[in-house]
């Protein structure tokens, strides 16, 4: 019982609801996301069960893909259309101008965080600030827009679909949009659709999972190459011990032994093997 589901998260469950919920159905030890989705957010939530839970950083930091609509001539408070609206304009750049502001923001940039977050100030998250009118603003933090792909404009709501870097919000990108045009937006909808190696094709809801759709652990690593360790090799590696005279290898690996068992990560540095992660 040590791996991944896929969770196709619907709009108004919280990522906390559904851990809590998989945790109590299945009774597992340890239950946690692997990157946060907003309520008023859905798609893919990758969530790590008991043993998987120890690799939570791998994916925590990748890449993220998403289908993003943004609504044109109306700010909100959150950036997002749960909030309070703060500002409306009804004039709205032509096609080719939004189109043109959109395609700006790929590649790397600073982005203000929204100030409804669940980043923290003196241990509480911003939005509990927020909520009481004080509103905390955070250095910004460096962000790499990969790609943005499919832009469409249509009654003033402008969709696209963007990959992004561990750290992007989304609806900083919305509000930053409605800033450099001049005439407001907030994000209208959200849908995460890859994460990794991950794909929202492979996800199930919530109310779907059953046992047999656990992705073992060292099913989510094959995008890495695979290395076999004999038994006194293993003991070294076991025991956070460096094997030396690994010329021939470079970066990280999926650790198996002669049994063909996954044993965890191994990475190579100054052409030593060590263990990052063990099972």
């Amino acid at each position: 019982m040590n791996g991944f589901f896929l969770v196709n998260k619907e709009y108004g469950d919280s990522s906390n609801f559904v851990v809590q919920k998989i945790k109590k159905t299945f009774s597992f030890k340890k239950v946690g996301h692997l990157g946060t989705l907003d309520p008023a957010a859905e798609g893919l939530l990758i969530i790590a069960i008991n043993r998987a839970t120890k690799f939570s950083n791998y994916f925590l930091n990748a890449d993220k893909s998403y289908d993003v609509s943004v609504e044109l001539g109306i700010s909100t408070n959150t950036d997002d259309a749960t909030g309070e609206v703060i500002y409306e304009s009804q004039n709205i750049p032509k096609k080719q101008k939004i189109i043109e502001e959109i395609q700006k923001f790929k590649g790397i940039s600073m982005q203000k965080p929204p100030f409804f977050s669940a980043l923290k100030h003196k241990g509480k998250p911003l939005y509990k600030y927020a909520r009481k009118g004080n509103l905390i603003e955070k250095e910004p933090r460096k962000i790499d827009i990969k790609n943005i792909n499919n832009i469409n404009v249509i009654n003033n709501i402008c969709s696209f679909n963007i990959n992004c870097s561990k750290g992007t919000y989304i609806r900083s990108i919305a509000r930053d949009l409605g800033e450099k045009l001049g005439c407001g937006a907030h994000m209208k909808s959200l849908k995460r659709i890859s994460q990794d190696n991950f794909s929202i094709e492979d996800s199930r809801l919530l109310g779907e999972l059953k046992v047999r759709h656990i992705i073992p652990i060292e099913d989510a690593f094959q995008n890495l190459e695979t290395l076999e360790l004999n038994s006194n090799e293993l003991k070294f590696f076991s025991n956070g011990r460096k094997l030396i005279n690994r010329t021939e290898l470079t970066n990280i690996y999926k650790i198996i032994d002669q049994n063909n068992t996954f044993i965890g990560i191994g990475e190579v540095n100054n052409e030593c093997l060590k263990h990052k992660q063990l099972v």
